[in-house]
């Protein structure tokens, strides 16, 4: 089989790259095992963590009625950092809600020279017991509701509840000198909605890069703003207030942790926590905080624009808007810019096992190409395992990929080469520019009499239709067929009959969909935000009549 598409990330000529990256400087690149790589990078995640030191009493998180400085969570952290009692190397879980106990608890495990373990805080106590015990954690950090449910799994090792963390030191932390960049620093566990759940290893020189590239995005942004103004970037960013980040990502998933937690301690920026999505308080502490960064998924997004309109609330505040995965369906991009005319538009690409980081478009580089779901980055070699043209798995290389699964040579082996290619399970392409367009999950197709079907396509088109929120598309059982695509979509003023002629009339009439069932209430979600199309297959018949 032939490779197309191939990219090797932002080699295009940009006069802001060639500055930003050019030798010397703290993003200068250049190739070290026959990849691109950050020259300056630091070894240890944790010398970044340090120099977050710097910014003082400058707010770092809004937990509640908590509200702590930087200084007070570099208290907190060497305190507890302190009480663990672990050595470089072992693996410590996280197991509690999105709280400033969490990332107080991920700071210290890693000053200690620890492997942070992010476990579903929303798993069954068996699935959670189960996590725990396969990569043999010496120690837990839990609430009492998880400690509770751990006990209940049959989870026997040492916990230490939240309640028991230490808000202040009794001598200063001895900090420990750097590790090597290919030791782990964090192990996070994939989804599991499309087989079983499986932890990816991320050393620090994986997370360090991963964390860096967003950086760069940053400062790119920065540079292109001051430019535009036609000022120095220093006065510029001496002139910007503190960057505020609604936290609304689950923490161990790679977005929670990276994009909402780590990437924005490190720039200085304030982290206010929600722990789970409600959009009335959203829209309260957006202005109570004034949120300048928010991030989620295309639900949240639709929750967002309906209440403020309902309420009348302010989004002046918001000067960047995120999400990731797949292209915005076109209509409520349009909806947001609308109602956030001042905010940067934006979306990336990446998974777990890449540290999050694949692809990522901001800006007048993201509304050029919007059904795209972001250029390929500057430190990412990508391919596409199909002939050029053509749509295939999408396959990276970089220093943000994974060491490999956790205990699991052989489910390493099928996505990982000696070469350092990673098999993402995606589907998708890439054009001459670096723009990723994904089709579909490579398990998430349908062959309905023979023909492949792939439902993002088909959720895409759907997805596009005035009045249509969300929809889902997926294989059940056809005794004539084989399998038989069928939709569940929420959604107003849209009848089965013209969703089934959109699908036929933009794609074509086989991947329509043979049945659509119209919904009222929020399709499920799993732990990560994504639809979960395991429920939505066993809710079939009774939201079909079937």
């Amino acid at each position: 089989m032939g490779q197309g598409g191939c990219s090797d990330g932002m080699t295009r000529s940009d006069p802001i790259f060639e500055v930003v990256t050019g030798p010397g400087s703290p993003f200068e690149i250049g190739e070290r095992n026959g990849m691109r790589q950050f020259v300056n990078a630091p070894n240890d995640l944790n010398l970044m963590i340090e120099r977050a030191r710097d910014f003082g009493d400058r707010t770092l998180i809004v937990d509640g009625d908590l509200r702590l400085s930087f200084s007070d969570v570099f208290e907190r952290r060497d305190a507890l950092a302190a009480r663990l009692g672990i050595e470089r190397g072992d693996r410590v879980g996280l197991c509690m809600k999105n709280s400033a106990a969490w990332m107080i608890g991920y700071l210290a495990i890693l000053a200690r020279g620890g492997v942070a373990v992010a476990v579903n805080s929303r798993g069954s106590p068996s699935e959670l017991a189960a996590m725990l015990d396969d990569v043999g954690a010496r120690l837990v950090l839990a609430d009492a509701d998880r400690a509770k449910r751990l006990h209940e799994g049959g989870f026997r090792g040492r916990i230490l509840q939240t309640s028991e963390f230490p808000e202040s030191a009794e001598a200063p932390l001895v900090a420990l000198a750097p590790g090597n960049p290919d030791d782990a620093a964090a192990i996070l566990f994939t989804s599991g909605t499309t087989g079983r759940v499986k932890g990816a290893v991320l050393t620090h020189k994986n997370l360090i890069h991963g964390i860096m590239l967003m950086q760069l995005s940053g400062v790119m942004i920065l540079h292109g703003m001051a430019q535009k103004f036609g000022i120095d970037v220093e006065t510029l960013r001496g002139n910007l207030p503190q960057a505020a980040v609604l936290q609304v990502y689950p923490l161990f998933h790679i977005s929670g942790m990276g994009s909402a937690f780590l990437s924005p301690m490190l720039a200085g920026s304030k982290i206010v926590v929600m722990h789970r999505w409600d959009p009335e308080e959203a829209l309260r502490l957006i202005a109570a905080e004034r949120i300048s960064m928010f991030s989620g998924v295309p639900t949240m997004l639709w929750d967002l624009l309906n209440r403020a309109k309902i309420d009348g609330a302010d989004l002046s505040s918001i000067t960047n808007i995120g999400t990731g995965g797949q292209a915005l369906p076109v209509h409520l991009l349009d909806a947001m810019r609308a109602a956030c005319p001042q905010a940067f538009m934006g979306t990336g690409y990446g998974l777990t096992e890449t540290s999050g980081s694949v692809a990522q478009s901001v800006g007048e580089d993201f509304i050029r190409n919007r059904t795209s779901a972001g250029r390929v980055l500057s430190l990412v070699d990508l391919k596409v395992d199909a002939p050029p043209g053509e749509a295939g798995e999408i396959m990276v290389r970089g220093p943000m990929v994974m060491k490999g699964y956790w205990n699991r040579p052989e489910d390493t082996a099928a996505v990982l080469s000696a070469e350092g290619w990673f098999r993402t399970g995606d589907i998708g392409r890439v054009d001459e520019e670096g723009y990723v367009f994904i089709v579909d999950r490579k398990k998430d197709m349908v062959i309905s009499g023979g023909e492949n079907i792939y439902c993002a396509e088909v959720e895409r088109v759907i997805g596009a239709m005035a009045g249509v929120h969300e929809c889902a598309a997926f294989g059940i059982p056809d005794e004539r067929l084989g399998e038989l695509l069928v939709t569940v979509a929420v959604a107003s003023g849209v009848s089965e009959d013209a969703i089934k002629s959109e699908v036929g009339e933009k794609l074509a009439r086989y991947k329509a969909p043979g049945r659509v069932v119209l919904a009222s209430e929020p399709l499920p979600r799993n732990a990560v935000g994504k639809i979960d199309k395991i429920k939505l297959r066993a809710m079939w018949s009774a939201l079909s009549g079937a």
